[in-house]
């Protein structure tokens, strides 16, 4: 039976060793809490690391936590204390965390922590494929295991692999100076599924595998090697019954039961009528944007001193990474920060802020969240941001008002938020002045609303959509496969091309027989190919044809010397076999120079396009530009193009990284067509790798071996993955048996 395995850096445990003795308890964080469904539903296993490392783990300990591990439906993966360094201190938290959060400044590349980073990943991918069989789903989780999809791919390919980014996935201008880009992109592009929480990080890492990799995107589906890999966004939810419920269950204390700090929250709020808090709960860390909101709350006493002996900002800063210099550097602001506030501000029977620098047990949360009548959380970059959803689920009253920096990927779903820009203190103060005087109709109205959508959308309900489109991505995938030209199709092929008694094998040359070129005149045929193309021409009973878009003084050029059949233009040319150039179609001319300027002005806006003057039409190429400034421009080309060519008998042809005005209704297509009228073809073959290839696979007879180059949408009958492939069956049909 084929079982889950859910991989992150963590394991969803608490191990302690105290005295040889082991202790273990459940985590409570987002993802454990969220994956805990789909781990303890069904035959599952979590692989991750124990948090001890293997100094720390004596011969006497290692059999009881291995049993512990074991117990709790998970394997462990070895790290030492130099892989916790570089890997994890190092790489994962020095270089990915504050570059994918657009903290440049603290962003440091070193060498010895990638390789580092590359080692512990492959650790991960050897303990899972000790553990992975076929048929097996794997889900991979968040930035210190992005090379592990395709570590694992490699060994397993046919295994259906999820993953998912729990902080943001950065701009292309952030993401271009990271020094080990491309293999962090190819490591990602392992997974058959990538999800992020919003659509802004999803179209981002699309941008860059288009402008890193220069790969093809069609929407969110990413053609690589024999593959279509989805990606989406999955905006993650919390346990909203939990908190809910325990909210509920708060209500209803009694005074003997109310916590140390509930009762110091109550006499706050008994104080006087008009007692508010705003809470503030974070890691300390400088994503968080705690430094400016704490001088923002300084700035609203200031700016409204009304406010003053009446309001209380109540910070908690949960210790996280305090052995890193920022983060030292950070509580050391922080706290001056705090003590400079409370200084200026305080009087004998007020203070206004209140900072707790621990962490607190769930209890004492559930008090901060329902006494609190403002939560004021303003990171300035978060991928997500749970405490917002926790502080709107426990509002059971339908009261509250959250303050939410738009940075935080939450507000994409918090819209009944009152959304700011963390850096800007006077609209803060504006909204917090603004949340404290909202009536409550209208507190209950935008609450009301976030916690429907809250309760609907929980965590649970985020694994389980995550892994239907997994499920999803995997019958796609399976259905791609089957047009593979394997060696088995291939086997049949070259059968019925031997046993033919008259072939017809056209052949695209752009992209089909040699790679794709960003300058057209270095895209010319090799030793290797000639050899190749004399030998299929020296078949017998063979009709071998060089059909492409390219104008027919190159092909001259590159061919003249071989009798050769070629089409050119797109069939507007035809040069048979020591015969001159004649032409097939019924083309004028006498439009090109009205269209060349409305091709000049895109070359002037768009740099690094050209236009390309055939005889009788006009090509704008974009191989050299910016993959998505070239969509956009090839977008209202064509715009422009249809509006003007309209009953002009013009007609317009996309190519690979070309647009092409053509007269009349040429296409490779028609051209075909005419060829194979000529004799009775019992066997014809097609291969092409763009656009203009397709009117050729439509065309031909439905008993035609039509083959695209490369993983796209296409009517062909096969896909071939590259020109190399492209080669190699091209070389099996020259050396075929031909049965005379």
């Amino acid at each position: 039976m084929s079982k889950t395995i859910i991989i992150s850096n963590r394991l969803p445990l608490q191990i302690k060793i105290e005295e040889d003795e082991i202790s273990v308890s459940q985590s409570v964080g987002g993802l454990a809490t969220g994956m805990k469904s789909v781990h303890e539903d069904g035959d599952s296993l979590w692989i991750g690391w124990s948090g001890l490392t293997e100094e720390e783990i004596t011969d006497t300990t290692r059999d009881k936590v291995q049993k512990e591990i074991e117990k709790n439906k998970c394997a462990m993966v070895p790290l030492s204390e130099d892989d916790v360094d570089h890997f994890y201190y190092g790489f994962s938290n020095k270089t990915l965390w504050p570059l994918f959060h657009y903290f440049m400044e603290y962003t440091t590349f070193e060498q010895e922590n990638w390789e580092s980073y590359k080692r512990v990943n492959q650790k991960f991918a050897d303990v899972v494929l000790d553990h992975v069989e076929d048929g097996d789903t794997i889900w991979v989780h968040d930035y210190q295991l992005l090379l592990l999809p395709n570590y694992i791919k490699q060994k397993k390919p046919d295994t259906n692999i999820g993953f998912f980014l729990h902080i943001p996935f950065p701009s292309y201008e952030v993401f271009r100076t990271f020094p080990w880009r491309e293999e962090v992109l190819e490591g990602m592009l392992g997974a058959d599924l990538i999800g992020f929480h919003t659509y802004d990080y999803e179209r981002h890492f699309l941008s860059c595998v288009r402008r890193l990799i220069h790969l093809e995107t069609n929407f969110n589906e990413i053609s690589y090697d024999d593959r279509i890999i989805k990606v989406d966004s999955f905006p993650m939810g919390i346990d909203y019954d939990k908190f809910y419920n325990a909210a509920l269950a708060h209500e209803n204390m009694n005074g003997d039961e109310k916590s140390d700090i509930q009762k110091r929250l109550d006499e706050h709020l008994y104080s006087s009528d008009d007692a508010k808090m705003i809470l503030s709960i974070d890691r300390l860390d400088y994503t968080k944007g705690i430094p400016n909101r704490i001088k923002a709350f300084e700035y609203f006493l200031e700016k409204y001193p009304e406010y003053q002996q009446k309001v209380r900002l109540i910070m908690l800063a949960v210790p996280s990474r305090s052995n890193v210099p920022q983060y030292q550097l950070l509580k050391r602001e922080t706290d001056e920060l705090v003590g400079r506030i409370n200084g200026k501000f305080s009087t004998v029977s007020w203070t206004p802020v209140w900072y707790f620098y621990r962490s607190l047990p769930f209890d004492n949360l559930i008090d901060l969240y329902t006494s609190c009548d403002v939560a004021m959380i303003t990171p300035i970059r978060d991928g997500m941001n749970l405490v917002a959803k926790e502080y709107v689920a426990t509002r059971v009253k339908q009261d509250g008002v959250l303050v939410l920096s738009e940075m935080a990927g939450a507000s994409k779903e918090m819209n009944e938020a009152l959304l700011i820009n963390p850096n800007n203190f006077e609209a803060i103060a504006d909204k917090l002045k603004q949340a404290l005087e909202m009536p409550k109709e209208e507190q209950k109205e935008r609450i009301t609303s976030m916690q429907a959508r809250l309760k609907r959308y929980s965590v649970e309900k985020w694994a389980e959509e995550f892994f239907t489109a997994l499920n999803t991505s995997k019958t796609v995938r399976n259905t791609i496969v089957s047009k593979k030209l394997t060696p088995a199709l291939g086997d049949e092929i070259i059968e019925k091309y031997s046993s033919a008694k008259r072939r017809l094998v056209f052949l695209d040359y752009d992209g089909t027989l040699v790679g794709f070129n960003t300058n057209p005149q270095e895209a010319k045929p090799d030793e290797e190919l000639y050899n190749l193309l004399d030998a299929l021409y020296a078949q017998p009973d063979t009709d071998v044809i060089l059909i492409s878009g390219r104008d027919k003084e190159t092909f001259t050029k590159w061919y003249g010397d071989k009798d050769y059949t070629m089409i050119t233009e797109h069939g507007v040319w035809l040069k048979e076999p020591e015969e001159d150039w004649r032409i097939l179609e019924n083309v004028r001319k006498e439009w090109m120079p009205k269209l060349r300027p409305i091709l000049e002005t895109f070359v002037d806006r768009t740099p690094g396009t050209f236009i390309e003057e055939k005889n009788f039409s006009l090509a704008w190429h974009f191989r050299k530009v910016d993959p998505e400034l070239a969509s956009q421009r090839a977008v209202e080309l064509k715009t422009v193009l249809n509006s003007l060519i309209a009953n002009h008998h013009l007609s317009v042809l996309e190519g690979n990284k070309v647009i092409e005005i053509k007269s009349g209704n040429v296409n490779k297509g028609r051209a075909a067509s005419r060829m194979l009228t000529r004799k009775d073809y019992d066997f014809v073959f097609a291969i092409g790798d763009d656009w203009t290839d397709e009117y050729m696979f439509r065309d031909l007879p439905d008993t035609a071996v039509t083959v695209k180059v490369g993983l796209q949408k296409t009517v062909a009958k096969y896909f071939v993955q590259n020109t190399k492939e492209v080669r190699k069956l091209l070389k099996r049909f020259a050396d075929a048996p031909i049965e005379v």
